[in-house]
């Protein structure tokens, strides 16, 4: 049976002062029994995070890694092997920040995602269209072949280990919200896609859903019968937001 999961991406927010403020009142926050919380920190200040929430259940995840797993000369990167070592259990692969603004290609994202399974990370693979992609009808169309870029290279049983998060861009810190129900549709074309190769793994991959989730909106978004949580972005950065959020999971 999937459990639910709630992540939280920081992005580059955070100072010594308010990621220390932060980790501290997600150290006092109740995990719901069930569910999988994560928090995905700036690299910079994943040996703090690790070490203040050692014990309370939450698990730490890394927003990048390198193309390959050891650690040689790849100036600025940071090997998935390394951030195994500090901690992490997971790492995000392919979001849409990575994909547009950096430029990561299929290409570039399958090393990463290779990269991290051997190295013992969980990759969560991010998926999702624009606003021009959407009202093009081509939504299904894109997500369906970043899958694909995925499966096309390490065939369907890579994501026996893996998560998926759809996040539309255009709801990405844009205040916008896909309604549950367009939400829904998404993530049961995801499952879709995977179980016409694999039925057991379409059955447990956790599907997350990202794009402006607040502990408002979170409860009915969660209610959807193929969506298992959360990637959370600037709610993720107020304790007392997160953890309502993750009560909604839990509930």
């Amino acid at each position: 049976m999937r459990r639910p999961m709630v992540a939280g991406n920081w992005k580059m927010h955070g100072t010594r002062a308010s990621v220390a403020e932060l980790t501290q009142g997600l150290s006092e926050m109740l995990v719901p029994d069930g569910i999988e919380v994560a928090v995905f920190p700036p690299a910079l200040f994943i040996n703090e995070v690790v070490d203040g929430l050692k014990g309370k259940g939450i698990i730490v995840g890394a927003q990048n890694s390198a193309i390959q797993p050891e650690q040689g000369a790849l100036t600025g990167e940071v090997a998935p092997s390394q951030l195994a070592e500090v901690g992490c259990k997971l790492v995000l692969i392919g979001h849409s920040e990575r994909r547009q603004i950096i430029g990561e290609s299929d290409e570039v994202l399958n090393q990463k995602f290779a990269a991290a399974q051997k190295s013992g990370l969980t990759p969560v693979l991010c998926v999702g269209e624009t606003l021009e992609e959407r009202e093009a009808g081509k939504t299904l169309e894109v997500v369906g072949r970043q899958l694909s870029s995925v499966i096309d290279v390490f065939g369907i049983k890579a994501f026996a280990n893996a998560v998926i998060a759809y996040e539309p861009v255009w709801a990405i810190g844009t205040g916008l919200t896909a309604s549950p129900q367009q939400a829904q549709d998404v993530h049961a074309a995801i499952r879709k896609q995977l179980a016409v190769m694999d039925a057991e793994v379409a059955g447990n991959v956790q599907l997350l859903y990202g794009g402006s989730v607040k502990a408002a909106n979170a409860a009915e978004l969660f209610g959807m019968p193929d969506i298992d949580g959360g990637l959370i972005g600037g709610a993720s950065l107020n304790a007392d937001e997160f953890g309502a959020i993750c009560r909604a999971a839990g509930n």
